[in-house]
Formats: C-alpha cells, sequence, structure tokens
C-alpha cells in the first residue's frame, strides 16, 4: 500500500513538468496548436489565426540540406575567404598573447613552446617562394591602399590583378612593389576612385618612370580594360580636402561637363583639370582658395592650374553664348 503511494506522488511530481513545454504550444485565446511562420518569422495559432509572437530571429543556416552528406558539404564556419591574403584565408594563426582560454598568463615554459609553433606555423603558411612573394607583394598593396585612402573593393582588385600577373609569369625581371604599385594604381581606375601617378609614387617604394612602364606592360599583357580617369572623379575629393561647399563642387562639374561639349578635355591630364576647375569654381561662388592650396591637394604645379582655369572658364563662356 504504502509503495503504491510514493508511485502515484511521485507521478504526481512529474506530470507539470511534462505538461509545460504542452502549454507554451497552446494558443492563449482558444486554446488552438501554434505553428512557426518561417517566412514571415511568426507564431500563429492554426485554429483562430492570432499572431502569438513576431519578428522572431531565424539563428540557422540560409541554405537547405536534405540529407547528412549534403549538410557537411554546405557547412562552413569561420572568415569568409579573401583575395587580399597569400592563402585567401584559409589557414589558422596563433595568436601574439601569452594567455590561455582563461586570460591567464602562461609560463616560461609554455611560452616559448608557442613562439617556436608560431614559427613553425609561419613557415608552413609559405612553402615555396610563389608563397613568399604573395604574402609580400599583398602586403604592399594593403599598405599603400590603406596610404590612399582606396576601399576595400579596390584592395581586392588589385590582389587579384597580381594574382594574375604572377600565375602568368609576368614578374621575371621586374620588382615586386613595381607590380603591386601598377596592380593598385590600375584598379583604383577600374573602380571609378583614380589616384594620380604622383600620389601613387609618394606612397611607393618605385619611381614613377618605373611604375608608368610596368604598369602599361601589366595592362597589354592582361588584357585590362581601362578607360581613361574622367576629371569629375577628382573633384569631390579635392573639394573635401578645401573645405569647399556643395555649390562650389556642383559648379565645378559644371565647368567639366561644359569643357567636355566643347573638346578641350582631351590630350590633358585629367587631374589638372579637375584642379583647376575646383579652383575657377571657389572663385565664381566667391570662397576663397588659392592656387597654391589647390596645389598642394592636387600635387600639380600652379602654372598648370592657371592655363587650365582660363581654358574652362572660356568653354563655359562659349557654351552659355
Amino acid at each position: 500500500m504504502s509503495e503504491t503511494t510514493i508511485r502515484t506522488y511521485e507521478r504526481e511530481e512529474q506530470e507539470p513538468e511534462a505538461t509545460a513545454p504542452e502549454d507554451e504550444l497552446v494558443c492563449p485565446e482558444c486554446g488552438g496548436r501554434l505553428e512557426s511562420d518561417t517566412e514571415h518569422g511568426e507564431v500563429v495559432c492554426a485554429d483562430c489565426g492570432l499572431v502569438v509572437e513576431e519578428d522572431e530571429i531565424d539563428r540557422g543556416p540560409e541554405w537547405r540540406a536534405f540529407d547528412a552528406g549534403e549538410r557537411d558539404q554546405k557547412s562552413r564556419v569561420g572568415a569568409p575567404t579573401t583575395n587580399m591574403m597569400h592563402d585567401k584565408g584559409l589557414s589558422t594563426n596563433i595568436g601574439w598573447q601569452d594567455k590561455d582560454a582563461y586570460g591567464r598568463q602562461l609560463s616560461n615554459r609554455q611560452r616559448q613552446k608557442m613562439q617556436r609553433l608560431r614559427t613553425w606555423n609561419e613557415r608552413f603558411r609559405t612553402r615555396d617562394s610563389k608563397e613568399r612573394n604573395l604574402k609580400q607583394a599583398l602586403g604592399e598593396i594593403d599598405r599603400m591602399a590603406s596610404a590612399l585612402g582606396l576601399p576595400e573593393n579596390v584592395r581586392e582588385t588589385a590582389s587579384v590583378i597580381y594574382r594574375r600577373a604572377l600565375s602568368e609569369d609576368l614578374l621575371p625581371g621586374r620588382s615586386i612593389e613595381g607590380v603591386a604599385t601598377a596592380a593598385v594604381y590600375a584598379a583604383a581606375r577600374q573602380a571609378g576612385v583614380p589616384r594620380s601617378l604622383d600620389e601613387v609614387e609618394m606612397v611607393s617604394r618605385v619611381d614613377k618612370m618605373e611604375l608608368t612602364r610596368t604598369y602599361r606592360y601589366v595592362v597589354r599583357e592582361l588584357g585590362l580594360e581601362i578607360r581613361p580617369a574622367d576629371p569629375e572623379s577628382y573633384v569631390p575629393r579635392f573639394a573635401s580636402d578645401l573645405d569647399l561647399s556643395d555649390e562650389s563642387e556642383r559648379r565645378a562639374r559644371e565647368l567639366l561637363v561644359n569643357a567636355r561639349e566643347a573638346g578641350i578635355l582631351s590630350g590633358k591630364s585629367p587631374v589638372g583639370l579637375a584642379a583647376a576647375a575646383v579652383y575657377a569654381a571657389a572663385l565664381l561662388t566667391n570662397e576663397k582658395v588659392t592656387q597654391s592650396e589647390v596645389s598642394d591637394v592636387a600635387n600639380i604645379s600652379e602654372v598648370t592650374i592657371r592655363n587650365r582655369y582660363k581654358e574652362l572658364l572660356e568653354a563655359g563662356d562659349a557654351v552659355a553664348a
């Protein structure tokens, strides 16, 4: 009799725990069954249509798999691959902090062991000369792109151009820095955020002559389609560096459009035309900017600015007339 009583008591204690999850799946209005609408991120009642929860976060993957093999094939972890690293970011790194998973300092013996592991890990990451070449070049590309303020898509494009040059054996007889600089210059022009040769030369380890020679060679051999630089693409950067108003920037663009219609842009440096347009627009909007300030920002001579801005003003008057 006592054993039966004990079993009954235990069953009564366990029943609320078993039925608790079931109560959560019941509609609070009609007591109907709740269903998850994954398309809209809602939990609704199947009987009365009451929306119990909304704006749910789907913490699962964005892909679907129908068997274990397909699930293993589609599953991925870690950061996305990138062409800006010689191994595309697929290898692992050993952290430089000499601490364990709990943040505690390692002992002297463990620190020496980790240093040896870092050394061997670095050696295994660059197993041949081609990978060492690529690692050095991509580091140069990242350094120059950072100094020039270029976005990440330009760095990615420059890395792809250098990889193509390396795979097609264009490097023999040319320096790694020269080809890397040419790749940055070509990628910036392709992306519509060009930098002048003088600006690129300032952050590069090669001179202007080697840069231009290597750039022409890489573009010809790889068949890159690069259009001539548009002077208007330089105007926003120059206007921002000179703290000019939006009105001045708009007037500078109008001057360049009028000059294009008049046919005076061909055969002239786009950087010089953009600098002259910015200076002329500042004069037209009564903003105090000297030729010396524009020359420093655009890295071009004052003589070029004086010659070009007169031509732009004349072209604007001709189009207006």
